[in-house]
Order: C-alpha cells, then sequence, then structure tokens
C-alpha cells in the first residue's frame, strides 16, 4: 500500500479540524428580517466536534439574539422568528482559511409564558470564507410559529447543530448548558375572540319536586334555540324546556324539575351540552319530601362550603453563589405552596408568580433573568387534578406555577413547588442581591 503524500495529509486533517471549528461557532454574515430585533443575550454553550476530529469538547459563551416580524400578534396568526448568533464561542483554530458556503445551521428557539414549545429554524448554505486564526461572523436561521393563546409569550434562543459539507459531512450539536438561555424577545398575543360569554341565571336555588324555575340568559347567539336541561352531577336528566334568544342574544324561561337528583341547571345551544355554546351549572337543590314512615325519625345533615387558600413552608430561599467573571445559573428551590380548595363549587383556581429585580450593590440583576420549572401534586381522593404551569421564565410580567381545570365539582388538597434558576450576568459586581417574588391564587 503506497504512502499518502505529506501534503495532501496536512491539508486533509487541516481542512477536517478548520471545518470542526466552523460547525461549533460559525456561519454566514445575514441580515435580519425587517421587524422587531430582540435583545442580545449571552448564555454558556457546551459544543460536541465530531469524533473524527479528535477535538475535546468546547464550552464557551454564545451571544445570541432571537428577532420576530410582529410583537402584536393575533391568535391564530404566523409569527416569523429569526434566531441570530452574533458572538460565536470560538474562532479558527488553524492557520488555513476555510472555504466559502461550507455549512448548513439548524436549532431551536424556545417559547415561554403563554405559550410553550420549541421553534424550529433553520439556515441556508452561506458564510464568507474565514481567514485563519479569525473570529467567525454571526449566522442567522429562521422559522415560524402560529399563535394560540393570548397573553405574553417570551422568546430564548436555544440549542443548535451545524452541519459542515467540507472534506465529510460532519454534524455539531451545540447545546444550552443551563436551559432556558435567557429571554431575547418578548410578543404580546391578543384574541378578537371573546370566549364564551354566555351567562344564565336562576329565580330560586331550590324547590320542591315538580316546581317551576325561572331560568334567564345572556350572552347567547340572538334568535338561537336554546335547551333547559336539569343534570344531576355530570349527567343530564329527563326534565328539560327551549326558550327562544332574542335580538339582543337574551332570554327568560322556566324549566319543571321533577328529578330529585338534580344538583344544578344549564342552558346551551344545538342538540346536545356543549361549555363552548352553553352556560352553567348554576346550582339547584330539590327538596326531599319523602314521607316519614310510622316509628322513624328523618335525619338531615349540611355540607357548607369552605375557600379556597394557600400557604407556604418559608418565606425566603437562598439561591447558590456564583463567581464574579463567570456568573451563570444562581440555582434553588421555592418553599413548598399548598394550596386547599374546598369551596366545593365548578370553579378551577391559577397560581401565578412574578418576581421584581434583583438589587444589590451599586447595580440590579434583571427580573427577566429568573426562570422556573414548576411541579404540581394532588393529594390522593381530590376532584380535582393539579396541573404545573411550563417551565420558563418568571419576569416581573409573571408566568403561571399551577393550576387546576373548571369542572362539574372541583376542588382537593394540592403541594406546588419548583426549581429556580437566576441566570446571573458575569462581570456583576460582588455582594448580595435579592428580588421579591409574589405568589396570586385566583
Amino acid at each position: 500500500m503506497g504512502r499518502t503524500p505529506r501534503r495532501a495529509r496536512r491539508w486533509r486533517w487541516a481542512s477536517l479540524f478548520g471545518s470542526t471549528a466552523l460547525a461549533v461557532t460559525a456561519g454566514g454574515a445575514l441580515a435580519c428580517p425587517a421587524g422587531a430585533a430582540g435583545t442580545d443575550v449571552d448564555f454558556a454553550t457546551h459544543c460536541i466536534p465530531p469524533a473524527v476530529s479528535g477535538l475535546p469538547p468546547i464550552d464557551g459563551t454564545t451571544t445570541a439574539r432571537v428577532s420576530v416580524d410582529t410583537t402584536s400578534p393575533k391568535v391564530g396568526d404566523t409569527v416569523t422568528v429569526t434566531y441570530t448568533v452574533v458572538t460565536a464561542a470560538a474562532g479558527n483554530p488553524t492557520d488555513l482559511a476555510l472555504p466559502a458556503d461550507i455549512m448548513t445551521p439548524t436549532g431551536k428557539v424556545t417559547l415561554g409564558g403563554a405559550q410553550s414549545g420549541d421553534i424550529t429554524v433553520a439556515g441556508p448554505k452561506k458564510n464568507p470564507p474565514v481567514p485563519g486564526k479569525a473570529v467567525f461572523p454571526s449566522f442567522s436561521m429562521t422559522g415560524t410559529f402560529t399563535v394560540t393563546k393570548a397573553g405574553r409569550i417570551t422568546l430564548s434562543p436555544g440549542d443548535y447543530t451545524i452541519h459542515t459539507s467540507y472534506i465529510l459531512e460532519l454534524d455539531t450539536p451545540c447545546t444550552v448548558i443551563t436551559p432556558p438561555a435567557p429571554v431575547s424577545q418578548t410578543i404580546t398575543a391578543t384574541d378578537d375572540d371573546p370566549g364564551n360569554t354566555r351567562a344564565i341565571t336562576l329565580g330560586s336555588a331550590s324547590g320542591d319536586p315538580g316546581a317551576r324555575v325561572t331560568v334567564s340568559g345572556s350572552g347567547f347567539t340572538p334568535g338561537a334555540t336554546v335547551t333547559l336541561a336539569g343534570r344531576a352531577g355530570a349527567t343530564q336528566t329527563a326534565d328539560t324546556a327551549t326558550v327562544t334568544a332574542d335580538a339582543r342574544g337574551a332570554f327568560s324561561g322556566s324549566l319543571v324539575v321533577n328529578d330529585r337528583a338534580t344538583t344544578g341547571i344549564v342552558a346551551y345551544e344545538g342538540g346536545a351540552w356543549n361549555p363552548d355554546r352553553g352556560a352553567g351549572p348554576a346550582a339547584y337543590a330539590v327538596h326531599d319530601d319523602t314521607p316519614v314512615p310510622d316509628g322513624s325519625q328523618k335525619l338531615t345533615t349540611t355540607v357548607t362550603a369552605g375557600t379556597l387558600a394557600m400557604s407556604q413552608a418559608g418565606d425566603s430561599v437562598a439561591l447558590s453563589a456564583v463567581d464574579f467573571g463567570q456568573g451563570g445559573a444562581s440555582t434553588g428551590r421555592l418553599n413548598t405552596v399548598t394550596v386547599k380548595d374546598f369551596r366545593g363549587g365548578p370553579a378551577g383556581w391559577s397560581l401565578t408568580g412574578k418576581v421584581t429585580d434583583f438589587t444589590g450593590p451599586g447595580a440590579k440583576i434583571d427580573a427577566g433573568k429568573l426562570s422556573w420549572t414548576p411541579a404540581c401534586a394532588t393529594k390522593a381522593g381530590s376532584p380535582s387534578t393539579c396541573k404545573a404551569g411550563s417551565a420558563g421564565t418568571v419576569g416581573s410580567a409573571g408566568a403561571t406555577l399551577a393550576s387546576t381545570p373548571n369542572g362539574t365539582l372541583t376542588g382537593g388538597q394540592f403541594t406546588v413547588d419548583a426549581g429556580l434558576s437566576l441566570d446571573v450576568p458575569a462581570f456583576t459586581p460582588p455582594g448580595a442581591y435579592s428580588g421579591v417574588l409574589t405568589l396570586t391564587l385566583t
């Protein structure tokens, strides 16, 4: 077998090293589309070069921004997102120049706040030549997402991968060491649809079997036929009647209630109950008029509704220290919050939190640097099931920590906590910093 010429072998390995470094940090200098540019943010990045390169993993700081074509979308709109790596974590480690147009970047942008999930973004196969030992230019990737919820939506740069086509086809994944990365862009989505505004009231909350109950409604479709019906828990009874909504979507009708198991009354449009096209249940009870046999005694009792309340295991959290010049994640855990919902009605609850800026010796750490990973547990036997909020930024605008949905019968006891992470900038002046996290239960 003949020997590979020394010059060819040196060129091949130098090229592989060069393409690896480009995969970690480089790309074409692409202009961002018209729209709202986000804030440049720094985050620690861990990149794994292809094994063939022989290079160890690279831990460095990436500076990036997320831009959008609109900061005020409506629910249902498609938003175009551009993820730009402004300053890469490393440069070309070789003395050889790298050729143009050898890389294709892909990545993701992380959503938080009112909407969660990841947006897939990709860039074109385009980059300028990079001189030996030079700093790589920035690169951009674009993608889209559909707005599904109204409210404040945050966008943070996420993991990215560079595919290089130079001598070999190679991939270099780069991940955010402490996700999510800081928020670079925030949009506020609105919803033109006010949702279901239908409502009913009853003329009385109880009656004897066969009593006629007045039902008044508003917010229904003008001219629609509306069914009035009794409910026994989650089941509709045989007690029904129909009315017609007037030109304002209002009505007043009556329903004869015979079923002694009735616990509420609903009103709805269409052929069957649909919570999106109906209202209720409004609580209603049928008097028990069953005769007491001779020699017997009738026993009655009352279950009294309670309140919605919360308590917490403590009122202070000491986050871990970080080093001046390095910064990074200052972590800890939220004191456990106990929620007791003893109201016994159809309404769920929502526990939200918001935080102030962290102030210290002549400086501050922005509230948007605090993120959490919520968790929620439901006590056995509770009618409702607790749902933890999405992991992401808390900030001064706030985010949901936990909630339970509306239902026919809700309530129970729940424990809520969260992992906390404050992204401290590298050269924050030394000293103690504090902020106030306020929790609100509704």
